[in-house]
């Protein structure tokens, strides 16, 4: 009864030892998905919004990275908002419609251009 429970601890242990590497570069592969997210709808809000932030979901969903993207709508004095929809797959990304101020009001310490 003893022998597969010491089998289990000695395959728990070696995998264990091979999800290390694992999650660093997991780590680095998901700053990576983040800075991609963030450039791909800073790009797609460039005509519409000035001096433009966003906020990431550092993981998203399963198919998409999911993101608001806010500041001064471009021609106007109001502050807008757009969520950001980015195909994991394709990398295309969509905006949403305009939200104004009153609507959603979102705070984004500091600059968040890549």
């Amino acid at each position: 009864m003893t022998r597969p429970i010491i089998h289990r601890a000695l395959l728990l242990a070696a995998f264990s030892s091979l999800a290390l590497p694992a999650a660093a570069s997991s780590d680095d592969a998901w700053k990576e998905f983040v800075a991609d997210v963030q450039t791909a709808c800073l790009g797609a809000g460039k005509d519409m919004i000035e001096d433009a932030k966003v906020v990431v979901d550092p993981v998203g969903s399963e198919n998409y990275g999911l993101a608001v993207l806010t500041g001064k709508a471009k021609g106007a004095d109001a502050t807008i908002s757009h969520i950001c929809v980015y195909d994991k797959k394709t990398k295309a990304v969509e905006l949403g419609s305009e939200l104004a101020g009153d609507t959603l009001k979102v705070e984004i310490p500091g600059s968040t251009k890549p």
